[in-house]
């Protein structure tokens, strides 16, 4: 069965967006170390997962990279991988969905999701996408965590976790020390 991983930074403070709101991410220490983290978590990922907005900021932005002078090789190869990855977008609002290998669900996330799991292949992963992941943790769907923690603490925001009803038993898979002091964590959730 295919697991589904929730994939996020978060502030030390435990924050995934900024007062701001969606991209105040600036706080985030990005570097070559957390692009191989993310690339490790997205190795084993065929189907990736969002809602609206952040297919929409994530499908405004990636198709512009390969045709970018200064994109880094890293940005290039992120963007020719999500160019053909299976994209399944969650949206009550969307008509349709355009980007290629893109597909629109409109209701019954649930059994959805429940679907996909038993599908043949790779990890199913919420990329960015923090309120459709708090929707998702409420329904008790969410196999495992992908987390980087960034050695910042912003105050408010969005937080990582929300509206968690019942104690959830996680074991650290695997945890990584970065130069810049963030960390890699990776747990699964105990059922």
């Amino acid at each position: 069965m295919r697991k589904l991983i929730v994939f996020l930074h978060s502030s030390l403070d435990g924050f995934v967006e900024g007062p701001k709101g969606a991209m105040d991410i600036g706080w985030v220490a990005y570097n070559h170390e957390l692009e191989d983290f993310a690339d490790s978590v997205l190795s084993t990922a065929d189907t990736i997962i969002w809602g609206r907005k952040t297919y929409e900021m994530m499908y405004d932005y990636w198709p512009t990279v390969p045709s970018d002078e200064n994109a880094s090789e890293h940005e290039l190869n992120h963007a020719k991988w999500i160019e053909n990855v299976e994209k399944i977008v969650f949206s009550k609002v969307l008509e349709s969905v355009e980007w290629n290998n893109s597909k629109l669900i409109k209701d019954h996330v649930e059994e959805e999701i429940n679907k996909l799991k038993q599908c043949e292949g790779g990890d199913i992963v919420v990329l960015g996408s923090p309120r459709f992941a708090h929707y998702l943790m409420q329904l008790n769907l969410v196999d495992a965590y992908k987390i980087t923690i960034s050695p910042t603490l912003i105050g408010k925001g969005l937080p990582l976790f929300q509206n968690i009803n019942d104690q959830m038993a996680l074991k650290l898979i695997a945890s990584e020390t970065f130069e810049s002091g963030a960390l890699g964590l990776n747990y699964q959730i105990l059922k």
